[in-house]
């Protein structure tokens, strides 16, 4: 919702305060077409020069990502910690009970509890095979951790992709408004005959080439690319908290300091109370029981 916002208030913003100013739409109206054909089309084909299939299609659906904000809100922090609270303890009093789990976690009682977490491949592969590396008794947990971070490392690489995309995009489209906007002064100059009121309305269409492409840029394409970028890394965190909770179970912390290390460094706006995860984690205890 913020985002469509924004986008209103740039375009009322940007618009309103020119026509304020005793600017006319008429000149603007009459070479947008043209302009964002050139220039958009310009940057759309450059964007499919410079990406493959599965990047460009990868881009087109985390732009839903701007409007929607991050996957991850606070109750999934909480239903995380949970989650690897039961994982952890019952791996220290039945490691062959885990198993089954970590093995199979589509029909797992214990993921099955958060659906969320259990639809989303990433999380349920790195829980897995992290907690599969433990049963197999690394003598180093620092070896498992250096693992982690390199898989973690390549995954966020490859969810940044969209963003470095789209202001790739953003940084060229002021020069292709200026490559538009020099096509226009050539079309003005073949009229160097015309009357200066025919002139005039020529270079006004002309210079909206160099509007359109700085509008694009720094109004609409960067920020849009910004706020991937920051939805990228806000999600990340979903999984560097899995990370920090199982590298602190590779040390045989017991379950509840695990999910202790994990609770401080989820970032401050989704960490759970402590109180309220001691609820829930109390509310796993009796059921288990």
């Amino acid at each position: 919702m913020i985002g469509l916002i924004g986008i209103v208030v740039i375009f009322v913003m940007v618009f309103g305060g020119y026509l304020a100013a005793g600017g006319k739409m008429a000149i603007i109206m009459k070479s947008l077409p043209f302009e964002m054909m050139m220039i958009g089309g310009a940057a759309v084909g450059a964007f499919l020069i410079s990406n493959d299939m599965s990047a460009v299609k990868h881009t087109a659906k985390d732009m839903g990502k701007v409007f929607k904000g991050p996957k991850w809100k606070p109750e999934d922090y909480r239903d995380l910690l949970c989650l690897l609270f039961s994982l952890i303890r019952i791996a220290k009093a039945n490691p062959v009970e885990v198993e089954q789990h970590i093995e199979d976690p589509e029909n797992s009682s214990v993921f099955s509890t958060y659906p969320k977490i259990q639809a989303d491949k990433e999380a349920v592969d790195l829980i897995c095979d992290t907690m599969r590396s433990a049963s197999m008794n690394y003598d180093d947990p620092h070896q498992v951790e250096e693992v982690l971070e390199k898989r973690m490392e390549a995954n966020f690489h490859h969810a940044m992709h969209s963003s470095h995309a789209l202001q790739t995009v953003a940084d060229g489209l002021p020069a292709l408004g200026i490559v538009a906007a020099v096509l226009g002064v050539i079309k003005t100059m073949g009229s160097i005959d015309q009357p200066p009121e025919v002139l005039g309305k020529l270079i006004g269409g002309a210079l909206v080439g160099t509007f359109l492409g700085v509008f694009l840029a720094y109004g609409l394409v960067g920020p849009f690319a910004g706020k991937l970028k920051a939805v990228v890394e806000e999600d990340n965190h979903f999984y560097q908290l899995i990370k920090e909770v199982l590298v602190a179970n590779l040390h045989n912390h017991n379950a509840a300091m695990c999910i202790e290390v994990g609770r401080q460094n989820t970032p401050t706006h989704n960490r759970p109370k402590f109180t309220e995860l001691e609820e829930a984690l109390k509310e796993l205890k009796q059921a288990a029981a």
